[in-house]
């Protein structure tokens, strides 16, 4: 249970609370969404929870469902496509400023994020530490654009971040080796820490493709697997 701190803003923590709920897989792609039920586990009033649901749908993290009511967003191959298409266009800007700007702090800091990812693929041990890796991605990825200075440029991906990470969990609880951070983030952190701009763009560029390929793969085959029990 996510614990309501009274002390802060109560819509702004239930918001909050509801978007790691959803973020983290506890409410997945194309759940409903049971007020009641949410307002008992937060321990609040469905009002908050009503305005929580309306930000939500706003970020596109809940959808309207057909026949009323909310349900989780749920991303289709296209979108999957689209994402990873946006990214790469974004995160080749962000590493070729933060090639420029990164601080030692923040490089050090990168470099941690490598070594958690490398601990924790050699003791790899199911979900939680897929929620793990997925969190130590998430974090290797906005650092390298918050190093960049670009204020503009992180609020951007910021958005499409929430999106991606709706997306990789609903993959990586499918198949976690959809997942591959090991190799691809120690190549691209060696190429920031050179501040080798050239070599930096190509590797996250190369790294973006080959995740929206394993991740594309892993939709297509929950989609045929959906479709052969629909029948």
């Amino acid at each position: 249970m996510i614990s309501i701190q009274r002390s802060q803003s109560l819509q702004e923590q239930v918001y909050q609370a509801l978007k790691q709920i959803i973020l983290k897989g506890d409410l997945p792609s194309g759940e409903r969404i049971v007020e009641t039920k949410l307002a008992q586990q937060l321990q609040v009033s469905r009002t908050p929870i009503r305005e929580a649901i309306g930000q939500l749908k706003r970020e596109k993290l809940i959808v309207s469902r057909s026949n009323g009511g909310f349900r989780v967003a749920t991303l289709s191959i296209r979108d999957a496509i689209q994402l990873y298409d946006c990214r790469i266009a974004l995160e080749q800007l962000s590493i070729e400023d933060a090639c420029k700007q990164i601080t030692s702090k923040q490089l050090k800091k990168l470099e941690k994020y490598v070594l958690l990812a490398e601990k924790l693929i050699d003791s790899y041990s199911g979900r939680s530490d897929s929620l793990k890796l997925l969190e130590v991605d998430y974090q290797f990825h906005h650092l390298i654009a918050e190093s960049s200075g670009n204020q503009w440029l992180l609020t951007l991906l910021e958005q499409v971040f929430d999106q991606m990470r709706l997306l990789r969990v609903y993959t990586t609880q499918h198949n976690p080796e959809v997942l591959e951070i090991r190799l691809e983030h120690r190549q691209i952190y060696d190429a920031i820490a050179l501040k080798d701009s050239d070599l930096a763009q190509t590797t996250i560029r190369e790294h973006l493709i080959a995740s929206k390929a394993r991740v594309v793969r892993e939709l297509k085959i929950i989609n045929n697997v959906e479709t052969t029990l629909d029948k």
